[in-house]
């Protein structure tokens, strides 16, 4: 049985860049504001992955994007999410929003909580056209989601329940407890990006931890392997 090895091209989190703005305390894999780095500018149509702590009562107030698909995932705490398209929403962690600004859009995202932290993943996805008609739409995790080790998030036709993005990209929400295994089949002409929220796991043999991005453009099998209770989002673009 012929096997062939996967090259993986590995973001380690204390290599991302980093601003402290106090209310704001924000990782990026990507280059990102102040943060430039012209050998991390994005991978295939992900542009930004964020890795963002709001503090108790804070956010980002109102302020336009166009033309980029925009998904935040709540890993602790609260997000109050208000738009100008009329979407009013307060997301707990595992759920997911999902804006595609089109031709213009204005937001706000916020932690209502006068006390607790909140922190969240920030992915930017460039679309497949520009001057789309902005729309909102939300994954919100089933009850038979809770123990599933791969569930489909984010897809371009919605499939499965999943929240609808202009882009041929498909999102998994990975959760493995320690010693489970998952796998994943990337098809030629794809790309494949891992971002490890939390945890520790091996992928096709590379140990990864919170924060740790990998990613691979070589067709095959990509195995996921828990070494202590890990959430994860797996991302295979075009």
């Amino acid at each position: 049985m012929k096997t062939t090895e996967t090259t993986l091209t590995i973001r380690l989190a204390n290599e991302r860049g980093h601003a402290d703005h106090g209310w704001l305390d924000s990782h990026h894999t990507f280059s990102f504001a102040d943060y430039y780095d012209p050998a991390h500018m994005g991978f295939r149509s992900l542009r930004v992955i964020n890795d963002d702590r709001i503090a108790p009562g804070q956010g980002f107030g109102t302020h336009p994007h166009r033309d980029m698909e925009i998904f935040s995932y709540v890993l602790e705490g609260a997000l109050q999410h208000k738009d100008s398209m009329g979407n009013g929403r307060v997301l707990k962690p595992g759920q997911i929003q999902l804006m595609s600004a089109g031709r213009g859009v204005t937001h706000s995202e916020f932690n209502p909580s006068p006390s607790e932290p909140m922190r969240l993943l920030q992915i930017w996805i460039q679309p497949r056209q520009r001057g789309l008609t902005p729309s909102y739409t939300e994954w919100h995790p089933q009850p038979g989601h809770a123990e599933e080790p791969k569930v489909l998030v984010i897809s371009p036709d919605g499939r499965d329940g999943s929240a609808t993005i202009h882009q041929d990209a498909e999102i998994y929400r990975i959760r493995l407890q320690p010693g489970q295994a998952v796998t994943h089949e990337l098809k030629p002409g794809r790309g494949a990006w891992l971002q490890i929220a939390e945890g520790a796991l091996m992928l096709n043999g590379v140990t990864l931890t919170t924060g740790d991005g990998a990613s691979t453009e070589d067709p095959g099998t990509l195995t996921l392997t828990a070494s202590k209770a890990t959430e994860a989002l797996l991302f295979d673009l075009a």
